[in-house]
């Protein structure tokens, strides 16, 4: 069984994480377009245009199914990628919604992530179909947080409560709607007293139990589409030792 992960940079390394733990004998590609990162900022159009370029070369390696970790991804993109492939494709917005439905006592659940996730409405649409009372936030500077190592902190103590104040005491649940931010979930957890964090790497993980074989040689292949300088530094960070690093070649023509 082999896997294909794709993300915007190096965040889905949380999914591909999580999908590890739960199918240790499946075969793993990773692919992070670290040189266009971040999507968040792009029109729709071009966020489809690069996730169909990353997701043609993760198919070109043979996976048997393609995860879209990148949330701004997932939320734009993913109904091109299932028109497009032969193969199944997984985002990471519908287990997390429905894990947030799960949990949910009140019926308010807050949304957080990347400008363009809360812009596009994706995580509200199926929140609000749903009947709950939808909560969001985008959290900009969570990112650079993860990707400098402050997970924890006065700064990012101060950062998660300039951001996460108005949804205190407004909501049960909150999901955290980029791969990046559940390494920041300690610190939430701890701001947001009793409220409910859904990650959504865990929730996905999970939904795939019907379609994953837990079965191969436990093989692991990382690829960016740019070595950039601290890119080794957030592979360590995430996966907790070292993995061998690729460039990604062909992916896109510049």
């Amino acid at each position: 069984m082999k896997i294909g992960i794709f993300d915007s940079g190096v965040g889905g390394l949380t999914v591909l994480k999580a999908v590890r733990r739960r199918y240790p004998r499946a075969d793993i590609v990773y692919l992070g377009d670290t040189a266009r990162v971040p999507y968040g900022i792009r029109s729709k159009s071009t966020i489809v245009r690069f996730t169909l370029e990353c997701a043609e070369f993760l198919v070109s390696k043979e996976v048997d199914l393609l995860i879209v970790a990148c949330n701004t991804a997932s939320a734009h993109a993913l109904d091109v990628l299932r028109k497009e492939l032969s193969i199944p494709v997984f985002g990471v917005i519908e287990p997390g919604v429905k894990e947030a439905l799960r949990l949910t006592k009140s019926g308010n659940v807050g949304v957080i992530g990347t400008s363009a996730t809360i812009r596009s409405g994706a995580y509200q649409r199926k929140l609000s179909s749903a009947g709950v009372r939808v909560f969001t936030k985008a959290c900009p500077l969570f990112v650079p947080l993860v990707e400098e190592g402050l997970v924890e902190g006065d700064i990012t103590r101060s950062v998660v409560e300039h951001y996460l104040s108005e949804l205190k005491g407004k909501i049960d649940t909150l999901i955290l709607g980029c791969t990046h931010y559940p390494l920041l979930k300690k610190e939430i957890e701890n701001f947001l007293r009793g409220v409910n964090v859904v990650d959504s790497s865990e929730a996905l993980a999970l939904s795939l139990s019907s379609f994953v074989r837990d079965e191969g040689s436990s093989s692991l292949e990382l690829y960016f589409t740019d070595l950039s300088q601290n890119l080794e530094f957030m592979v360590n960070f995430i996966l907790g030792k070292g993995e061998g690093i690729r460039l990604a070649r062909g992916v896109f023509a510049t």
